[in-house]
């Protein structure tokens, strides 16, 4: 899971990335997440923040985030799981740059998915091993 910049290392610190860690944990099991090397306050930042992803400097943008993409292929995990829009657009880039081929998925899709109603159309980032997961269907809800 990446540890969000701004909530984490530059507001609210290890308390609010506990509090992810629960929500992370009682959404995909705790014998399923896989914590990176440094993680919470420590954690490495993803090179896609504070307006970077528009700034138009790709290519340093992409050179920044290789410790990242470095670090989230070190755990041998699935996915990559960001809480963070822009974490989520500069790793998913990350993954496709460097072949990382690891899927970035929201923590609220998970979360979606979880409960049974993440909806046919906001699968896009899962991989197929969870694109038909609990597909939340209207007319069977009843």
């Amino acid at each position: 899971m990446q540890d969000p910049c701004q909530i984490v290392r530059k507001s609210y610190g290890d308390p609010i990335a506990e509090d992810l860690r629960f929500v992370v944990k009682s959404v995909v099991g705790e014998e399923n997440f896989i914590d990176m090397q440094p993680n919470r306050s420590n954690n490495y930042c993803c090179g896609g923040g504070g307006g970077f992803l528009q700034s138009g400097m790709k290519a340093e943008r992409l050179q920044y985030g290789k410790l990242k993409d470095d670090q989230i292929k070190a755990t041998g995990a699935d996915y990559c799981i960001a809480g963070c829009h822009n974490c989520h657009a500069q790793i998913h880039e990350l993954s496709e740059h460097y072949g990382g081929n690891y899927p970035v998925v929201h923590l609220w899709t998970l979360i979606c998915l979880s409960l049974g109603i993440l909806g046919p159309n906001e699968r896009e980032y899962l991989g197929d091993d969870l694109k038909d997961v609990l597909v939340f269907h209207p007319e069977t809800a009843m």
